[in-house]
């Protein structure tokens, strides 16, 4: 009889969904990662526009289509002041598989991949579902990955290391300084260095800049969607940018368990990237607003919180039962520990919600913390 492979075996659902699923209906959610405002309305039409032309009937290229690769192309170097190769990006279903391509293509059988713990669920999963070593590796007080933390950790058999700025789940922004370390260690080592830089610009306190920036080899790729950024979580557009030869080997899997990205989600990504930035800063302007509220009543219920720079995660240290508590009073939050172990102890609040509901939900998180101490 055939069973399931060791690969899937080692791997299951994600903890944030087995919350969702044990939530009420009526309950407020501080626990989905994805914003709630809409998608730009520039980038919806355009999607529309090429539907009805036509142009979305067929395959695209394995690489995306030539204007979305070219908007892809600017935007880094217009945010990033970076130079991408003309092959040198890939278009995606999403962030997700762009992570998986990049383990895909650099991860040999028992090869190691650091990354950050706590940290974003999929880094764990996608290095067993390629074969690869997890190796989570803990974080500052600040929340933040330090390069000394990861060059103490590599070995021979270290293929590739993730960082990830502004985090998931902690909302902590890496200094430049960081960055730069991240990329000498890159070189140095001659180890792949994946920055995860979805939430880019979702950045209040400090600036957001990228490995790729230091790099002196093409040790660096970068993986980046349009999910956060313009509030396009469903459409599911992603890519990696990286030199053409690391391209090249990601698009071989690629083609495979993907042949492309959707072609409309591909002329809504062009124009949400070469269009006007103005939703942008809306959006951001009102997760501040919102990261604010929800710290005042955190901290003022006694709970430690280190202050988010960026992304739209509060990550508190909460008393045992706090989360439990919490869900019994109507509000979804994520136990710290689905991020990795050393998530134990934290709880992931997303304040991807309203001001009156995150008010509403502080009142009641305050009855929960009440009852657990």
């Amino acid at each position: 009889m055939t069973e399931f492979s060791e690969r899937v075996e080692s791997i299951s659902i994600s903890g944030i969904r087995e919350v969702f699923e044990a939530a009420s209906e009526d309950a407020i959610n501080l626990g989905i990662g994805q914003p709630d405002f809409p998608t730009p309305q520039h980038a919806r039409d355009a999607a529309v526009d090429a539907i009805q032309a036509g142009k979305t009937d067929g395959y695209t290229s394995n690489y995306g289509i030539p204007e979305l690769r070219s908007a892809i192309r600017e935007k880094h170097a217009r945010d990033n002041d970076v130079t991408v190769p003309e092959n040198g990006v890939v278009a995606t279903a999403g962030g997700s598989e762009a992570l998986h391509l990049a383990l895909e293509a650099h991860v040999d059988a028992g090869e190691e991949v650091l990354f950050p713990d706590p940290g974003f669920v999929a880094y764990d999963a996608l290095t067993k579902l390629a074969g690869g070593e997890p190796v989570p590796l803990p974080l500052r007080d600040d929340l933040t990955l330090d390069p000394e933390t990861v060059e103490e950790n590599i070995t021979e058999d270290t293929a590739a290391f993730v960082v990830n700025s502004p985090g998931n789940p902690t909302g902590a922004v890496s200094p430049p300084e960081d960055m730069r370390e991240f990329a000498r260690i890159a070189d140095e080592y001659d180890v792949l260095c994946i920055s995860d830089e979805v939430y880019e610009h979702i950045v209040f306190d400090g600036e957001h800049r990228s490995p790729l920036e230091f790099a002196e080899s093409d040790n660096v790729v970068v993986v980046n969607a349009c999910s956060k950024t313009y509030s396009m979580t469903g459409w599911r557009l992603g890519w990696v940018v990286g030199s053409e030869r690391r391209v090249d080997r990601m698009v071989r899997v690629h083609q495979y368990v993907q042949a492309c990205a959707s072609a409309p989600a591909q002329y809504a990504a062009e124009a949400a990237l070469a269009g006007p930035q103005e939703p942008v800063t809306e959006m951001v302007e009102a997760f501040e607003e919102r990261r604010n509220v929800l710290l005042d009543g955190l901290e003022d219920m006694g709970l430690d919180v280190p202050t988010p720079s960026g992304a739209f995660y509060a990550f508190p240290k909460v008393p045992d039962g706090w989360v439990d508590a919490v869900m019994d009073e109507g509000v979804v939050a994520v136990p710290g520990e689905a991020f990795g172990e050393r998530g134990a102890g934290y709880a992931r609040l997303s304040y991807a919600n309203g001001v009156e509901n995150i008010k509403e939900a502080v009142a009641r998180m305050r009855r929960a913390t009440e009852r657990v101490r």
